[in-house]
């Protein structure tokens, strides 16, 4: 039985030819098989390199043929391209191709096609075969014990994508991580492939697909120590420079979630109808809650209209004196709420935020995260600084377009000036503070 391999660039058009010589032989030859390659013309040359050299071939040009010998114990043996096919098909067999140029040309485009088709169909199913790939640090905190359900539900990153988790913490949170990771795999979560504790750092984010690095929502040096959190902002600038850095936030949603909640309370209705309330600033200290664009949805008032109806929340809350000395103080209920949160509430926040990322924010609505500053509503360039985002296809954007007043203003100015104290002092202390030590 002769079995021939013809390959070749996907939109070469002599190719296309020796594909159709090769189908006419098969069609007329009970024992002739043919095996055919396509290669993007971007990978072409190298993958021609790779068979040339492991066989020990010449060949240069699209496309290449030759003949497998396994069955006979021997390597393949090279026929060469388009004009040796053609002399050899017709001196053994008395057969040849008549495709004309423009066939030819029209062939290949369609090869080109059908190859790009077939390579993204393979990398969907890829996809399902290869899990992705999440690391969590500090996993030790309570924080992650509430995530690690959240995430292997399949609602975050949608019900047919399997993930592996790693967790990675110091030494001394080995017992711990042990733990977490028997209690979720007797879970039996359908889509958790695999779960892993790491305490080595040089085993760090491998193969990342997503990173979620956990803290404390308020910098408690009681619960987590200065040095601890130098030590991840230290990991974060060693192991992730190739980061880009839009593929890099802080997640807000639990001040914002906090807040919304708040306000539903004060106005009697239900936190989902309390929409665009943004959080500006610092995501772990200094911020400012934002109401000048919030909305409110079925409200209990004079004024009824459709679901969608909506009406400015400032236009309901006549309590102004509220909001000032009760709802955004330092010492309001709103900073103690977030400042008591055990986990569960940041570990919504994160999966939430990673929901919004990966499938689309609701339309219309704003989202608050940390990004780092390119300019937008003249905060200086460089710090990370919480702002109203939307999200869609896989990426987010700054809502720019959004009015703010001169009072709102004046406090992102002075919030920016914090942060930026706040990054020389944390500059400092991570030049005296070796990351993550012996531990």
């Amino acid at each position: 039985m002769a079995k021939f391999v013809v390959a070749g660039k996907a939109n070469c058009p002599y190719y296309a030819k020796a594909e159709h010589l090769a189908d006419c032989l098969q069609a007329a030859l009970p024992n002739f098989r043919v095996h055919k390659i396509t290669q993007h013309p971007d990978k072409w040359e190298q993958w021609l390199h790779d068979v040339c050299e492991t066989n020990g071939w010449e060949h240069r040009q699209s496309p290449i043929i030759w003949r497998e010998l396994l069955d006979r114990g021997g390597k393949g043996q090279l026929l060469g391209g388009l004009n040796d096919f053609l002399e050899y098909a017709q001196q053994y067999y008395g057969i040849t191709s008549m495709m004309l140029s423009k066939e030819m040309l029209d062939v290949a485009e369609e090869n080109l096609q059908a190859h790009l088709e077939i390579v993204k169909e393979d990398e969907e199913i890829k996809s399902l075969i290869k899990p992705m790939q999440i690391w969590i640090t500090s996993a030790s905190s309570p924080i992650c014990y509430q995530l690690i359900p959240l995430l292997a539900n399949g609602e975050v990153f949608g019900m047919t994508t399997e993930i592996s988790i790693h967790l990675l913490d110091t030494g001394q949170f080995k017992e711990v991580l042990c733990s977490i990771v028997m209690e979720a795999e007797d879970m039996a979560f359908p889509l958790l492939r695999s779960i892993l504790e790491h305490t080595e750092i040089d085993e760090a984010f491998i193969e990342a697909d997503v990173i979620i690095v956990l803290d404390d929502v308020l910098l408690n040096l009681e619960v987590q120590s200065l040095e601890n959190y130098i030590r991840e902002a230290t990991l974060i600038m060693t192991y992730g420079p190739s980061i880009k850095p839009e593929n890099i936030i802080a997640v807000a949603t639990s001040w914002e979630s906090a807040a919304k909640a708040t306000l539903a309370r004060k106005l009697n209705v239900s936190t989902a109808g309390v929409k665009d309330v943004i959080v500006w600033g610092n995501i772990t200290g200094s911020n400012y809650i934002d109401l000048s664009h919030a909305k409110l949805y079925g409200y209990d008032g004079a004024i009824w209209g459709p679901a969608n109806f909506q009406r400015p929340l400032l236009n309901v809350i006549y309590d102004r004196e509220w909001i000032h000395s009760e709802f955004l103080s330092a010492q309001g209920s709103l900073r103690s709420r977030v400042g008591r949160c055990t986990g569960m509430l940041p570990a919504h926040a994160v999966t939430t935020v990673l929901q919004y990322w990966y499938h689309g924010s609701p339309p219309g609505e704003i989202v608050s995260v940390g990004v780092l500053s390119e300019g937008q509503f003249c905060v200086p360039e460089g710090i990370i600084f919480s702002m109203p985002v939307s999200f869609q296809n896989g990426s987010w954007e700054v809502i720019k377009e959004l009015e703010i007043d001169g009072t709102t203003q004046e406090v992102l100015g002075r919030l920016a000036h914090e942060l930026i104290q706040e990054k020389l002092v944390a500059l400092k202390e991570i030049k005296e503070i070796h990351p993550y030590g012996e531990g």
